[in-house]
């Protein structure tokens, strides 16, 4: 199954699809916009052109497990996704994901502008590799 994750920011939001088998995931882009129903829009357009079958969103959550604004965001924000797409948005865990992006991306030596531009694509993929690998073990 196609599916496109995304790493969704207030700013900035990284997307990333696998393949057909869901063994590779890829990053996509970070799309720069902070209006939500415009964001749905433009990823909606690229789960059409990815032809993804399913989303799947990071769901923000604290260490200790539970929920704070950013959850609730990304659960508004699901919603406006589900009706923009019709699509199933599955809902992910993402603790720890951006901190393993900027890991990832010091062990290649990105800096600066290079690294802002994609830490948000690379934690898409991250939180895409982790949902794969739960639908292996659970599905």
């Amino acid at each position: 199954m196609v599916i496109l994750s995304v790493d969704y920011g207030r700013v900035r939001t990284g997307v990333a699809v696998c393949d057909r088998n869901e063994i590779i995931a890829s990053p996509v882009e970070v799309i720069k916009e902070t209006d939500m129903s415009v964001l749905a829009e433009k990823i909606s357009y690229i789960a059409k052109e990815k032809k993804a079958e399913m989303i799947v969103l990071g769901l923000p959550r604290n260490m200790d497990g539970t929920e704070g604004e950013s959850a609730e965001n990304v659960r508004i924000f699901s919603e406006i996704l589900k009706e923009k797409t019709g699509l199933e948005v599955a809902l992910h865990d993402e603790r720890g994901t951006t901190v393993t992006a900027h890991r990832y991306l010091n062990m290649t030596d990105t800096r600066g502008k290079k690294r802002k531009a994609v830490v948000d694509s690379v934690a898409a993929v991250i939180i895409l590799e982790d949902y794969m690998n739960f639908r292996r073990n659970h599905i």
